[in-house]
């Protein structure tokens, strides 16, 4: 393309991969004080899928990104940008988990690397890959949201470990010439006087590793549920209600909603607060549980696969985590629909 003629970020393609056990509410009932009643009504999951012992992060991140590659009909040489999200990395600090899933992909002399977004990752992502494109420092970014979540859970902490599965969804972001191709929209946020809601407390400088932080279960994942409920559902609506209107785009003509997967009853409220018919919210929490950068991909896979995605029709995504993060986009879908 000649630097006269305008450079958008189009979404080529979407690929997911769900580890095969699964970890269901009546599992969970016979290692900690739970009932599937009780997790179904307070989350709306029944069950969440767990990667086997020796399966890392970057083996389910490269495995979502290959089928995202074959499908935007590309192949892996030409990717020149790698980014992973994700809070579970196969490594603490190195080697990011991207370049670890570049090389599993024979991707080499390519720039990668990792982000810690939470479970907003993934849109974060996006912005990135716009970035990126459109003053035409990359052609063709590999994005994915991958995590290992069942690493960092306490599952006899029964607040958390009904809530998390693993998982990793990718996805190819391509130059293009046309416009309504493109991206339309993409906000980022951040907040960081609220890092106490979901935190990992070690390892790490504050941390470093040792028998305290083991001995206290330190290297878990620790959230104050409510409060986060509450801040994630004035959250996510007022960041959806302004990307909408900024954009002038009404709710009703929305296609696609994909809100971040963390809970039922969070995207139930954001929902009718938005006033969405239901046809129009994509829900997958049920099978999946809350994978965190892996939530919102892989919930774009399951209606691609299903053939509800289709070429041309735009999606609002809209996601908040650790951080505290938040993040929407408004884009179409610029692959081939799954016929």
């Amino acid at each position: 393309m000649s630097q006269h003629t305008p450079v958008y970020a189009s979404f080529r393609s979407i690929g997911a991969y769900v580890p095969e056990k699964i970890l269901t509410n009546a599992d969970l009932e016979k290692m900690v004080d739970t009932t599937d009643e009780w997790i179904l009504k307070r989350t709306g999951i029944k069950e969440r899928h767990i990667a086997e012992e020796n399966e890392a992060t970057s083996d389910m991140g490269a495995k979502a990104a290959a089928v995202a590659i074959e499908r935007a009909g590309i192949s892996a040489e030409v990717i020149d940008l790698v980014l992973c999200a994700t809070v579970t990395p196969d490594y603490f600090n190195m080697p990011s988990t991207a370049c670890v899933i570049s090389d599993k992909l024979g991707i080499h002399n390519v720039q990668a690397f990792d982000i810690s977004a939470a479970c907003s990752g993934f849109v974060y992502l996006l912005s990135l890959a716009k970035a990126f494109i459109e003053s035409g420092m990359k052609q063709h970014v590999l994005i994915i949201g991958a995590e290992k979540f069942s690493s960092i859970v306490d599952y006899q902490d029964r607040s958390t470990c009904i809530l998390f599965g693993d998982g990793a969804g990718a996805a190819v972001i391509s130059a293009t010439s046309v416009a309504s191709e493109g991206f339309i929209d993409v906000h980022a946020s951040a907040d960081g006087s609220y890092a106490d809601f979901l935190v990992t407390p070690a390892p790490g400088s504050i941390n470093p590793v040792s028998q305290k932080v083991i001995d206290e279960g330190l290297n878990f994942v620790q959230m104050k549920g409510n409060e986060t409920f509450k801040l994630a559902v004035k959250t996510l609506t007022k960041d959806v209600k302004e990307i909408l209107q900024k954009n002038d785009i009404k709710s009703e003509d929305i296609p696609h909603f994909v809100p971040h997967q963390a809970n039922y009853r969070i995207i139930k409220a954001v929902g009718d607060a938005l006033k969405m018919r239901e046809e129009q919210v994509v829900v997958t929490v049920g099978k999946y549980g809350n994978t965190s950068a892996a939530s919102i991909p892989m919930a774009l896979n399951d209606i691609w696969e299903s053939g509800r995605l289709q070429q041309g029709e735009l999606m609002l995504l809209d996601t908040f985590g650790g951080g505290l993060t938040w993040a929407s986009a408004l884009l179409p879908f610029a692959g081939k629909s799954n016929a």
